[in-house]
């Protein structure tokens, strides 16, 4: 319920929604439905519920929790950044300071690539297939022992900074995404490497300046009450842009932050980016359901009030036709909290990618526990962070009528959002109830990052390789495709 974490064809039957007087109502899983689906056969084209073993993983030292931020690949080597001192691999123990990585294929043998960056590194991206540098964004002011602000172009052989890239942002960065040869860059900033260009900039990825394809013009916050609570104070931020998520075509980018106004068109939550002309625009996908432009049908589109931004991650469907969203939020600011969940706190979602306004196909419900990541395939939708239970639609903080036990990782029919199971009944995909910020669908199977929120951290269910102790992926987890 708290903001932790962060964060990518479908067909069939679509839950319905009933639009009454009060607001946005959606029926209840009946008990037994996830029984009646054919979940365990769209799971055969998902990734195994196994953790695969000897991944590295966050080095549990004390009581700070750390976590893993983005992992990305480039080449045969996975790259990870975060906020941590130490990794552990098997036995061993290195250290290494937000940064690091790793052979993506087993025995994921941790490299001796060790840039010491000074503080927390939100995202890391490369310019194509190029994987000799590596552009690095956060909260930080030393990379190696040289001075920067906030973003930097790093060697990935030595860990040296690239001074022929601009190093300076002068605010925290959240988001990094090549696309069309333009380093796509989003954060709390007002000014990065010489230019203003609030809080979404396009850079150069040769000399790190503003190259003019986004001029967006962000601008805006919220400002919710509960129904009968304190009076509204205004949020410690401002505005924001928090993460992206570029489509699999590469035409289209998905952005979440905190805004009213993005490129002179009322935008809420989240806004879709068409990146196909001389400069990247805004298309006119948005829905009542999160922008409140149509409040007499959709009353409930704001959250908890200090949840006001809830919808912080999103995901492409495989042939881009469909957006799925995790959010966090609580519950709406209406103060609703027993009964059958409404609007979309807490919820995983499915959306047509239409341009143009749009309602949900399906919605989810962990019943009051917040989803930080979703990520999809052919197999499945899987969202990951809170939940304790998945189909909760009937009750808050608490196992309603018709939930599934399945927290921290669950696996959602594409076509429906109903969990997927296994052979026994139970839910097919789990483990702990983690602030997983990043999930990654690449072609050998689902990557998770996350924190290493208790001592120990279960990936997977237990019947892995004979030895693989499942609690061994404090922080990172990969599930492989059979």
């Amino acid at each position: 319920m708290s903001f932790v974490g962060r964060w990518k064809v479908t067909g069939g039957a679509v839950a319905a929604a009933a639009i009454l007087g009060a607001g946005l109502s959606y029926p209840a899983v009946p008990a037994g439905a996830a029984n009646t689906v054919t979940g365990r056969l769209a799971a055969a084209s998902g990734v195994k519920p196994s953790a695969a073993p000897g991944t590295p993983q966050l080095n549990k030292t004390g009581t700070n929790e750390e976590v893993i931020r983005e992992l990305v690949p480039c080449g045969d080597t996975m790259y990870a950044v975060g906020r941590f001192t130490s990794i552990k691999h098997g036995a061993t123990i290195y250290s290494r300071n937000n940064i690091f990585s790793f052979k993506k294929t087993a025995p994921f043998t941790v490299t001796a690539w060790a840039p010491n960056v000074n503080g927390q590194v939100n995202a890391i991206a490369f310019n194509g297939s190029n994987c000799s540098r590596a552009y690095i964004g956060g909260s930080f002011t030393s990379v190696s022992g040289t001075a920067v602000s906030n973003i930097a172009e790093i060697s990935t052989s030595s860990g040296n900074v690239i001074s022929t890239f601009g190093h300076s942002a002068n605010n925290q960065v959240w988001t990094m995404v090549y696309a069309k040869g333009h380093l796509l860059t989003g954060g709390d900033f007002h000014f990065v490497n010489g230019s203003k260009n609030p809080f979404m900039a396009s850079l150069s990825p040769v000399t790190g300046k503003d190259d003019g394809f986004v001029h967006l013009n962000i601008s805006g916050d919220y400002q919710y009450c509960a129904q009968g609570g304190s009076p509204c104070t205004k949020n410690s931020h401002s505005s924001q842009v928090y993460n992206q998520q570029l489509s699999h075509s590469g035409n289209l980018d998905l952005v979440e932050g905190r805004f009213t106004s993005v490129g002179g068109q009322p935008r809420q939550q989240i806004f879709m980016l068409n990146l196909g002309g001389a400069k990247a625009t805004v298309t006119g996908w948005t829905s009542p359901e999160w922008d409140g432009s149509n409040k007499s049908s959709f009353p409930l589109y704001q959250c908890w009030p200090s949840l006001a931004f809830y919808v912080r991650t999103a995901a492409w469907s495989p042939g881009d036709s469909t957006v799925y969203l995790a959010t966090t939020g609580l519950r709406p600011a209406q103060n609703l909290a027993k009964g059958a969940r409404t609007g979309l706190c807490d919820s995983v979602t499915a959306w047509p990618a239409a341009q143009h306004s749009v309602t949900h196909n399906w919605i989810e419900y962990s019943g009051c526990d917040s989803y930080y990541s979703v990520a999809a395939d052919n197999g499945a939708v899987y969202a990951a962070g809170h939940p304790r239970w998945a189909n909760n639609s009937n009750a808050c903080n608490a196992q309603g009528t018709g939930a599934v036990p399945d927290p921290g990782l669950q696996g959602l029919n594409p076509a429906n959002g109903i969990v997927e199971l296994n052979s026994g009944g139970t839910a097919l995909y789990t483990m702990t109830r983690a602030n997983a910020d990043n999930m990654l669908v690449t072609s050998a199977g689902l990557w998770i990052g996350s924190t290493n929120r208790y001592t120990v951290n279960k990936c997977g269910d237990l019947k892995g390789p004979p030895g693989h102790n499942s609690a061994d992926h404090a922080g990172i987890c990969f599930l492989p495709y059979p």
